[in-house]
């Protein structure tokens, strides 16, 4: 990919009060094989990866992407220059991989990110985990916040493009699992509004009665001293 050259010696400062957001997806797809394999013992073969939220080509801001894997694979260092950001092996356990996202612009620091590779399906109810056809799917969303980015990065976040002209789709619906996210968060903040008005009555209650028992001793007292 080439650069822009036009943004002079300065192109490492920063352009103030702008604020560019790249939402991705990681994670990882597996699929078992049926039995575990002689050779080397592996049940599963796993994809581990970094894919744009939106329909873009991330390549025109992302320089590469270093997925360190478990130290027990020959060359545990992987590095990714280009579109699909990902990696394939086998194996037999569960580990967490971790995501280094670096980009064109060196002023910009790399962003880390780390995932635990996911083989079996635990059976919880918030287990990303599921089976399409594709086998178990565990993936995240997350964005990517450029603050006050340079003008050589900024350049390059605004002038992506399309990498399919086709729908673009992701294992895991997002934006249904945002909509529940968002009812339940609202439903957990009215049960907490509905409990904090039911202590705040018990509280009047409770104070009332204090102030009760306190007239009640007065008087006693008032007339014990008669």
């Amino acid at each position: 990919m080439s650069l822009p050259t036009d943004f002079g010696p300065d192109s490492g400062g920063r352009i103030k009060g702008v604020c560019i957001v790249k939402p991705i997806v990681y994670g990882n797809v597996a699929r078992y094989f049926g039995k575990k394999r002689e050779e080397d013992g592996h049940t599963h073969q796993w994809t581990v990866y970094v894919k744009p939220y939106n329909n873009e080509d991330m390549s025109t801001y992302i320089k590469k992407v270093h997925f360190k894997l478990h130290e027990s694979y020959v060359n545990p260092n992987r590095i990714v220059v280009k579109p699909p950001y990902e990696i394939s092996e086998t194996g037999w356990g569960e580990f967490e991989i971790v995501i280094k996202i670096h980009f064109h612009d060196p002023n910009e620091r790399p962003v880390t990110m780390y995932h635990i590779l996911k083989l079996f399906h635990s059976g919880g109810t918030s287990d990303l985990g599921m089976e399409l056809g594709k086998g178990l799917v565990s993936e995240s969303y997350d964005e990517i916040v450029f603050q006050d980015p340079t003008q050589l990065m900024h350049h390059l976040l605004i002038n992506t493009k399309q990498l399919t002209l086709g729908r673009w789709e992701h294992n895991t619906n997002f934006e249904d699992k945002k909509e529940k996210t968002l009812k339940t968060i609202l439903d957990a903040k009215q049960k907490v509004r509905m409990e904090i008005a039911t202590y705040k009555n018990r509280l009047k209650l409770a104070r009332e009665i204090i102030s009760q028992f306190k007239d009640e001793i007065a008087k006693v007292q008032d007339q014990q001293f008669a």
